[in-house]
């Protein structure tokens, strides 16, 4: 199937059937993709990056694990990494709120808006906004629990297979921030693309 774009600042969403395969690609192999899926017979029912945690027992997923929902049934597995692996399963979406701890006026694009937005192009309300699964974001940890801003480690072209257990929506955002270095130091944000197979 062919890819479909995520414009760079902004969110699409679409439509999979259980057994088919999502494949997001990092086409410039510096842009964060904050990525959600729902039930899509119960939209309120989500992928949960906390309950998935518990799931693998793990802060992030490898190959051959299942991301489960806010009601612990498995929702996306992992079937196939090109990027290096690294993806963050603990950072919330940015929002108009967090843009303004880092100090900007006025509005910024922002994950949070990219999701719903991108969900009413398919005709779907949620109330709230879940914690996203941060495709090709990297945040190192130490043992000792410290957090940073690392920079992506995954190249032009790479790619992540994820394999659907349920019928569902996926939701994406090309993520926006351009103030911290999660998309690269220069902190250009850049389109991504995904097909449903």
């Amino acid at each position: 199937m062919s890819l479909v774009t995520i414009p760079a600042r902004r969110g699409k969403a679409a439509h999979v059937r259980a057994g088919q395969h999502v494949r997001i690609v990092n086409t410039h192999g510096t842009q964060v993709v904050d990525t959600w899926a729902f039930d899509a017979a119960d939209p309120t029912e989500w992928m949960a990056m906390e309950a998935s945690r518990a799931w693998f027992m793990k802060l992030a997923a490898a190959l051959g694990d299942s991301f489960v929902t806010s009601r612990r049934r498995p929702i996306l597995t992992l079937v196939e990494d090109t990027s290096g692996g690294r993806h963050d399963t603990l950072m919330a979406a940015c929002d108009a709120e967090r843009y303004g701890l880092l100090g900007v006026k006025g509005h910024h694009d922002n994950c949070r808006d990219n999701l719903h937005a991108a969900l009413a192009e398919l005709g779907l309300e949620i109330q709230a906004t879940p914690s996203p699964l941060n495709l090709f974001m990297n945040i190192p940890w130490t043992a000792e629990g410290r957090l940073a801003w690392g920079e992506p480690v995954s190249t032009p072209g790479s790619y992540v297979r994820f394999r659907a257990e349920m019928d569902l929506v996926v939701a994406f955002s090309a993520c926006p921030q351009d103030i911290l270095p999660i998309n690269g130091v220069t902190g250009k944000t850049t389109d991504a693309h995904f097909s449903v197979e």
